[in-house]
């Protein structure tokens, strides 16, 4: 695996590149983790016939803090990275692949990646704007954890837990540690652009999108209505319906990597 340093209007960016020289997929990850969350994909059988990339948000990971918050912990400055990455790497045809906030940002940059083979996203329900969340979201007492600026090391263990199927009590240190690193500022525009016009109406793109989508599930997720997707009009939606992955909750890539990996690598292959 290549790891390289670009710089972007928000501060240094790190990028991890798999060895596979196949078609490129991009992945983007979740609030308050990095591009460690894809090492199965990055490490793993998918990352060694594909080229896979997986980077780190800024205010996350081993990329700098934003320099200036205000304007990079949103919708908008996180597209704006994505597509400086993508041409930086010059991948802007790759497939596009976001999970969680990673799926928002994916969302929110598909206007304006024309080039795009498809999208990809896990662990995301498109949003309308004002959005309704308690139609998308199930009720979690970890919720209000993706708006809190500072966390505590229990309150950080909460949250990589409510990502996990449910049960799971062996929680991999990293994610704890890349929970408590995260730039708490991050978490806190979250917050502060929902209630405003700061992102594009996902429910809009996804029913005018040209590319192929594909929409991957946990079947035993937490946090996402999974009901809610049947309320969606997503007229290019692979195989014609979201692909649901068994025993796993908010984490399928990580939680059954094999099957995950099979999905997207089958969506990648299709699309080209």
């Amino acid at each position: 695996m290549k790891t390289t340093t670009l710089q972007s209007q928000a501060g240094k960016i790190v990028c991890h590149d798999s060895e596979g020289t196949g078609p490129a997929l991009v992945l983007v990850h979740g609030n308050s983790a990095s591009s460690q969350a894809f090492a199965k994909q990055l490490g793993g059988t998918l990352g060694k016939t594909h080229r896979v990339i997986a980077f780190d948000l800024p205010g996350h990971g081993a990329s700098d803090d934003a320099r200036d918050p205000a304007a990079t912990y949103n919708m908008p400055g996180y597209a704006r990275v994505l597509r400086e990455v993508a041409a930086q790497l010059g991948v802007e045809d790759a497939v596009f692949a976001g999970w969680s906030l990673g799926g928002h940002i994916v969302l929110e940059a598909a206007p304006d990646l024309p080039r795009a083979k498809g999208f990809v996203i896990f662990g995301t329900p498109p949003l309308p704007f004002p959005p309704v969340m308690e139609n998308a979201f199930l009720p979690s007492k970890t919720n209000a954890y993706i708006f809190t600026r500072d966390l505590t090391e229990e309150q950080a263990r909460a949250f990589v837990a409510s990502a996990f199927k449910p049960g799971v009590t062996d929680l991999p240190r990293e994610m704890i540690d890349e929970v408590l690193r995260t730039d708490g500022r991050a978490r806190e525009q979250l917050a502060a652009q929902i209630s405003t016009s700061g992102f594009r109406d996902e429910v809009e793109i996804v029913a005018n999108l040209k590319q192929p989508l594909a929409v991957l599930h946990g079947a035993q997720e937490q946090l996402i209505n999974g009901v809610y997707f049947d309320t969606l009009t997503m007229p290019t939606l692979w195989r014609g319906k979201v692909q649901v992955i068994d025993d796993a909750g908010h984490l399928p890539h990580w939680e059954q990597a094999d099957k995950f990996n099979a999905l997207i690598g089958a969506f990648v292959d299709d699309v080209q």
